[in-house]
């Protein structure tokens, strides 16, 4: 048996190591791609294997419909929300003048993400996007952002 062609890809992530490799055979009578999945858990525990021969006529289609499939299969049991649990409060809503004078202080202050998004209805991830539009450092708790290089050495505006 000779193998024309082969593929792999391998993806890590936090939950697993993810492969799937794809041989063509063009050899076999009728010719043949085979293609081999395999996953493991975090600790390394098989959580998915098994192995697909098909006429290569086929495998772009096949590849679509598994797709889909997966995604349907991968999305039962959810409310269709990206995040599990419920939306904070005042998610995709204004701020006021007022809530980022406070993000600023508090941030200033030190207070961790969290607890400011929590107090605020809002998403940790949507405190850390604010964060620089009131002028603070996301990256860094309690500080400022550094004035940017295109404004630095200006004179400050006369009166």
């Amino acid at each position: 048996m000779t193998v024309s062609e082969q593929h792999r890809t391998q993806i890590r992530t936090e939950t697993g190591t993810y492969t799937v490799e794809a041989a063509s055979l063009p050899e076999a009578d009728p010719p043949r791609v085979v293609v081999d999945v395999n996953a493991t858990g975090p600790e390394g525990e098989p959580v998915a294997d098994g192995r697909l021969e098909l006429d290569p006529t086929v495998a772009a289609t096949l590849a679509t419909v598994l797709s889909r499939a997966l995604r349907s299969a991968g999305a039962l049991g959810r409310s269709g929300a990206r995040r599990p649990g419920p939306r904070p409060a005042q998610q995709g809503q204004p701020w006021s003048a007022e809530q980022d004078a406070d993000l600023e202080r508090r941030w200033l202050a030190g207070e961790p993400v969290e607890a400011i998004a929590a107090d605020f209805g809002r998403s940790p991830g949507s405190i850390r996007a604010r964060l620089p539009r009131v002028g603070c450092d996301p990256e860094v708790r309690g500080a400022h952002l550094p004035e940017p290089p295109s404004r630095r050495g200006e004179d400050p505006p006369g009166p």
